[in-house]
């Protein structure tokens, strides 16, 4: 005998069977959230309305020069919605958008094209308004700022740091490093050198903090470092963060300080998705959705649910990864030694990881080293990803891929054979557990 159940895949969905005997505990899904009805109104509420931070065209004099941080493709912001209001508050303060700079917050990802560019803004958009792409290894285009208190070296871009006003446009979401997206994390990682964004990311290679979604942002030091970083650029910064319901579409927007105004949209995002669940469970099955994008995304909803299976249980990962692997460090280094050598010897691994240097991987990726070999030692890990390349699989040896979700399920009924507590995560990506 056995059980259907259907997870999203994409824009589809996917229905596969579980044995009978299992037991599901919990089908954890966000708050249902209804999306605002005019998006338009509410960026314009809260330009004119901002929390602890004036108006934003009361920040903008004549001839004064100005940089929007607009996140990239690898998050869902409408940023085609908020971004022709926030130009409109511009132009009415008398600002001349030939004095505005458009800048995506790349990070190490991949340089986006200008017409990716142009179509994320809006088609209707000036072009006036000048376009740069970030870049995090060259030292011509990023300025030294100085050193944080946790030592994190501050480069960061050139333009936006000598501009009179930064903008920041993005969204808060459940974060795997930094509790939750948003914020100051337009700017690091999102405009900072590959430097800063590795040593930045490195400090939460510790066992209590390996794994931050959703928690508490006063007890995250990478979180809290970045913040320090951002703000020693001395320049002021108004930010605009959409919070988003599990089928992307705002459902509140929050604007001004970006410290405080941040605070206020993790708490909206916290409410949709935390999930309550009594224990962990012996098996955990969830999607990617709607982090869907590629595989570096697409690993989130093994991150934010982790903590929602058992030591020694099995995490059944459905990744859509609709452009494959994506700029993913991890995928294209070959370790020395098989999954069981390495699941042996990570105790002894862990605490060298960052003193390694590994050919074909960034100093950025120590993190996600570090964090998969935590992984693997709590559980044994399994991804249904069929648009990944088989040399990626090959490299990722701490993930046992399958090539249909049923393989999957055989698999955790190779360890859990007769009764199994089961617990399910339609939208992995971006839900998170609360246990107890």
């Amino acid at each position: 005998m056995t059980d259907k159940i259907t997870l999203p895949w994409g824009k589809e969905t996917h229905a596969f069977e579980i044995p009978s005997e299992w037991h599901i505990v919990g089908r954890l899904e966000p708050s249902a959230s209804l999306p605002t009805i005019d998006v338009s109104a509410e960026v314009r509420k809260a330009l004119t309305g901002p929390i602890m931070a004036p108006a934003l065209r009361t920040m903008v004099k004549p001839g004064m020069s100005i940089t929007i941080v607009i996140d990239d493709l690898s998050r869902p912001t409408p940023i085609s919605k908020i971004l022709p209001e926030v130009l409109n508050e511009l132009t009415t303060a008398g600002a001349s958008l030939s004095q505005v700079t458009v800048i995506p917050a790349l990070g190490v990802h991949r340089p986006m094209t200008e017409e990716e560019v142009r179509t994320r803004m809006g088609t209707d958009v000036s072009a006036e308004i000048h376009l740069e792409s970030h870049d995090c290894d060259n030292p011509e285009k990023l300025k030294n700022i100085g050193t944080t208190s946790r030592g994190t070296p501050v480069l960061v871009n050139k333009t936006a740091a000598e501009s009179d006003l930064i903008i920041s446009i993005g969204c808060i979401e459940p974060h795997i490093i930094a509790s939750f997206g948003g914020g100051y994390k337009n700017l690091i990682p999102g405009i900072a050198s590959r430097a800063t964004i590795a040593h930045n990311h490195a400090i939460n290679c510790r066992p209590d903090t390996f794994n931050m979604v959703g928690q508490p942002i006063e007890g995250n030091p990478m979180r809290l470092d970045l913040e320090e970083g951002a703000a020693m650029i001395g320049k002021p910064v108004f930010l605009i963060n959409a919070v988003l319901n599990s089928s992307l579409q705002p459902v509140r927007i929050v604007a001004g300080d970006p410290i405080a105004a941040h605070r206020e949209g993790c708490r909206t995002s916290a409410e949709i998705y935390s999930a309550h669940l009594e224990k962990p469970a012996d098996v955990v099955i969830t999607s990617s959705h709607p982090m869907d994008t590629d595989l570096r995304q697409g690993v989130k909803a093994l991150a934010n649910t982790i903590r929602s299976v058992r030591p020694g249980g099995v995490l059944l990962v459905l990744a859509r990864a609709e452009e494959g692997t994506g700029v993913f460090g991890l995928a294209n280094k070959k370790l020395p030694v098989g999954r069981k050598m390495l699941k042996f010897i990570a105790p002894l691994l862990l605490p060298l990881v960052l003193k390694m240097k590994l050919k074909g991987m960034g100093e950025e990726d120590k993190f996600f080293l570090y964090f998969a070999l935590q992984a693997m030692l709590r559980c044994r890990l399994v991804m249904y990803a069929p648009t990944i390349p088989s040399e990626a699989r090959e490299n990722l040896v701490f993930i046992e891929f399958v090539n249909s979700p049923e393989e999957g399920i055989e698999l955790a009924r190779e360890k859990f054979p007769g009764k199994a507590q089961v617990a399910l995560f339609p939208h992995g990506g971006m839900t998170y557990p609360i246990i107890g």
